[in-house]
C-alpha cells in the first residue's frame, strides 16, 4: 500500500484502526492543506463569553480561514470578532434533538457549498490541534469514504427504524462518533449522505430513528451507507479521564476537551506554562507549547 495507510498515521504506528481501511488504506497521501478543511465549532449563545472566547485566543487563530461557528443567537460582540465565520443558524437555543440537529443540518449544507475537501465538526469545549489534524486526514483521500472520530461507548448502538409502511420495526446497529469529541468526513461521503442528510432530510432522518445529531450521523454512514467509522484514539470528550493524557503526548492528539465545572478536574496534565488558577482548562498551557512565540504566552524560561 500507499505511505502513511494505517500504521503510521499521526506519528504513532501502534495506532491500530478498528475499522478496515480498504481502498483508502492503499491511497498515496494526498497533499493537503488547511485550507481544504472546514472545522465547524458547534455552540450556543451561553457560552459565547465563557467557552468560545478561550477557542478564539487559541487555537482558531491559528485556523481562521477554515473555522465556521455555528450557534443560536445573533451576537454583535461575536460578530465582530469572527465575521462571516459566526453563522446564526436560527436553531432553537434549547438543547433539545430538534435544536441540535438543526445545527448540525445547517453545518452539513454550508460545508457541501463550501466546495472543501473535508468536514469536521467540533463542540466548543474542544481544542483542535491544526496540524494533527492536517496530518491525520493526509493519509486518506477525500474522494474516498472516509468517516473519522472516537466512540463515547465501546459497543456499537442499535436503532429502531420507525418507518416501515406495514407497522413493523427495522433495527439497525451502528457506531458512531462522539460529537463531543470531534469527527470528521470526506467530501465523498459527504456527498453519499446527501439524500438523508441535506436541507431538511437531516432533520426528518434524525426523528425517524430519534436519535440525537452525533447519532443520526452515524446512522446515516454506517446504517444506511455501510461505509464503517474509523476509530481513531487521536480525538477527545470530556467524557473521557482527560488526566490520563500527559506531558508530550497531548501535544500529538488532534482534539483536547475539558470537564465541566462539576468535573473541573477532568483537564490534560500541561505544567510548566500557566498554573490552574490562569489556565483551569489548560488549553492556554497547550496552546503556548504548541505556538511559544503567541504574544500572550510567557516568555520561555531558560533551563
Amino acid at each position: 500500500g500507499g505511505r502513511g495507510g494505517g500504521g503510521g498515521l499521526a506519528g504513532s504506528p501502534q495506532l491500530a484502526w478498528r475499522g478496515r481501511l480498504g481502498a483508502a488504506g492503499s491511497s498515496a497521501r494526498e497533499s493537503l492543506e488547511l485550507k481544504d478543511i472546514f472545522i465547524a465549532v458547534k455552540t450556543t449563545r451561553k457560552y459565547h463569553k465563557s467557552r468560545l472566547d478561550l477557542l478564539l485566543q487559541t487555537w482558531i487563530s491559528q485556523a481562521r480561514g477554515q473555522t465556521f461557528i455555528f450557534t443560536d443567537w445573533e451576537d454583535r460582540e461575536l460578530r465582530l470578532k469572527a465575521g462571516d465565520h459566526m453563522i446564526n443558524t436560527n436553531c432553537s437555543a434549547v438543547h433539545t434533538r430538534q435544536a441540535l440537529c438543526c445545527k448540525m443540518s445547517v453545518e452539513y449544507d454550508k460545508f457541501l457549498e463550501s466546495g472543501q475537501k473535508w468536514f469536521c465538526h467540533v463542540d466548543d469545549d474542544n481544542y483542535v490541534n491544526p496540524r494533527t489534524l492536517l496530518h491525520l486526514l493526509s493519509a486518506f483521500s477525500h474522494s474516498q469514504d472516509v468517516y473519522v472520530g472516537r466512540p463515547s461507548l465501546d459497543h456499537p448502538i442499535e436503532a429502531a427504524d420507525h418507518v416501515q409502511s406495514d407497522g413493523s420495526k427495522t433495527t439497525v446497529k451502528f457506531w458512531f462518533a462522539t460529537g463531543g469529541a470531534g469527527f470528521c468526513i470526506s467530501r465523498g461521503l459527504a456527498l453519499k449522505m446527501s439524500p438523508w442528510a441535506s436541507l431538511g432530510n437531516f432533520i426528518s432522518t434524525a426523528e425517524r430513528v430519534r436519535l440525537p445529531d452525533d447519532c443520526t450521523i452515524g446512522y446515516i454512514i454506517e446504517g444506511l451507507l455501510e461505509v464503517k467509522l474509523l476509530h481513531s484514539p487521536l480525538f477527545h470528550s470530556h467524557l473521557e479521564n482527560l488526566q490520563r493524557l500527559q506531558g508530550e503526548s497531548v501535544l500529538q492528539q488532534v482534539t483536547l476537551s475539558y470537564g465541566d465545572p462539576e468535573n473541573k478536574h477532568n483537564v490534560v496534565s500541561v505544567g510548566g506554562v500557566f498554573g490552574l488558577q490562569q489556565d483551569p482548562t489548560r488549553f492556554k498551557s497547550v496552546h503556548c507549547l504548541l505556538y511559544p512565540d503567541t504574544i500572550w504566552c510567557p516568555a520561555k524560561k531558560m533551563s
